[in-house]
């Protein structure tokens, strides 16, 4: 029997025996992984393929029960714990190096209860499995824009996309989640069972502890929504951006036009000669009827003369995946994020001057539309502080081999910082990449307080590998 190495939380390599490990896994309905195991570097893969990491032992969770046994495991052996839902994070806080991954992505179950208007979601769900659930009644929650997205992360960072303005962010509609905290315990938290928990789990990310369930309120959407793509010349980027912003102030709550800043894809209802040129894509959502989106979309239709447009009724499902091949993981992953309340012409000469210089064909900067239900939210209500964002820029830098990394990475920051003087100095958690440090800006008022409920609930920072909040004692 032999000893395996693996890391503990101060990051430093320990030993743990072969009885050990096998005592873990006979305690689990799961599946325990260590680097020799089969399946290993499969659990291992992330979407974003820059990181590279191997945890000392995964735990692939079977249920609450091998949560709970992780969990304790990796506290009494004083062990690095990183937690895994749908692996989706740019920063890639689902791997740990040496330590114990929670895995939650084999626990995808999605129940819908109709009558209620409610879903009961677990861990390692997708939003692409949550919306084939709760289309089938014509429901959904408000979540994000690519369906492989894990719904865990997304929701615990806060959570926005085409339904945002209508009915706010996803822990806006968020009713209450089952969770294993730091001490190996298991509880529910709501506005009436350890509201302080719930409080902070609504955009506090992965901090408080491990959640095994999810409860999400549903609203009427769909099946069929107007929604879909106008691609406009490059050169008339700046003129466009200019007038669409009262095209977008004019929209009402139920509909969204974002803005892409790309190299055109090889979509086919644009010319030949435009793929792989600079371009200007509105993407445009609306869930009114027919009759009634067509009205509401016609200001954002009329901006310009586009170069194609592919813009209908369509399932909202459909729509809910259109960019997921533009997001398929294996790709190497850099983003940078601002905020903005408004978009200032200065802003606008700056973004299309840096996307006039696109390091790989497949980067992009999106500014996407907030405001509506979102911003009708105290700043206090929820762990979620950002309130006043109207609009939301991600520089999406995107790329294939590791000699690329330097003039991609370095064209991200350098969008980011030229652009940090129109910006409200606040960032959306999930956009934050590992080599940031900006916990406090993705906070704001909110932090001291996220800092005493985490030396309540985790005061020896068992769940620090996360965009981390420091326990305040």
């Amino acid at each position: 029997m032999g000893d395996f190495t693996v890391r503990t939380a101060d990051r430093r390599d320990t030993t743990l025996t072969q009885q050990a490990v096998d005592d873990l896994g006979a305690r689990l309905r799961g599946t325990l992984l260590t680097p020799q195991s089969d399946g290993y570097e499969q659990a291992r893969a992330i979407w974003n393929a820059m990181i590279d990491r191997r945890p000392g032992l995964i735990v692939r969770c079977a249920g609450a029960a091998d949560v709970m046994q992780a969990v304790r495991f990796a506290r009494e052996n004083g062990l690095l714990v990183s937690v895994r839902g749908g692996g989706h994070n740019i920063a890639g806080n689902a791997l740990c190096d040496g330590g114990v991954l929670i895995d939650l992505s084999p626990l995808r179950y999605v129940h819908v209860d109709p009558m209620g208007r409610t879903a009961r979601v677990a861990p390692g769900a997708t939003l692409g499995d949550l919306d084939r659930e709760t289309q089938a009644f014509g429901l959904a929650v408000p979540t994000g824009i690519n369906s492989t997205t894990g719904i865990a992360g997304l929701t615990l960072g806060g959570g926005f996309g085409w339904l945002t303005r209508k009915y706010g962010l996803t822990v806006d509609n968020l009713l209450g989640v089952d969770m294993v905290t730091a001490d190996g315990q298991f509880l529910r938290a709501s506005a009436d069972e350890n509201a302080d928990l719930f409080w902070a789990v609504r955009g506090g990310g992965g901090n408080f502890g491990v959640v095994t369930s999810f409860t999400f309120r549903l609203h009427p959407v769909g099946p069929m929504v107007t929604a879909g793509l106008i691609v406009h010349p490059f050169d008339k980027a700046g003129d466009l951006m200019r007038r669409y912003r009262a095209a977008a102030a004019a929209l009402p709550d139920e509909a969204a036009c974002w803005i892409v800043l790309r190299k055109a894809p090889p979509l086919p209802f644009l010319p030949a000669e435009v793929h792989g040129k600079e371009v200007m894509v509105l993407a445009v959502f609306c869930a009114l009827d027919e009759a009634a989106a067509a009205k509401a979309l016609e200001p954002v239709r009329a901006l310009g003369q586009p170069i194609g447009e592919h813009l209908g009724p369509m399932p909202y499902a459909a729509w809910q995946a259109a960019f997921d091949p533009l997001l398929a993981p294996g790709a190497r992953n850099y983003w940078k994020s601002h905020n903005f309340t408004r978009i200032d012409d200065g802003l606008i000469d700056l973004l299309v001057a840096e996307a006039g210089k696109l390091p790989s064909p497949h980067c992009e900067i999106f500014v996407g539309q907030l405001g509506g239900a979102a911003n009708r939210v105290p700043a206090d209500a929820t762990a979620y502080p950002h309130r006043d964002a109207d609009f939301v820029m991600n520089v999406h830098s995107r790329w294939e081999t590791a000699a690329e990394d330097t003039p991609c990475v370095r064209w991200a920051r350098d969008v980011f910082d030229r652009t940090a003087s129109y910006a409200t100095g606040g960032v959306y958690v999930n956009f934050v990449t590992d080599d940031e440090q900006r916990v406090q800006a993705a906070y704001g008022a909110n932090y001291d307080r996220l800092r005493a409920l985490k030396q309540r609930y985790d005061p020896g920072n068992l769940f620090c590998v996360n965009q981390n909040i420091a326990p305040a004692g």
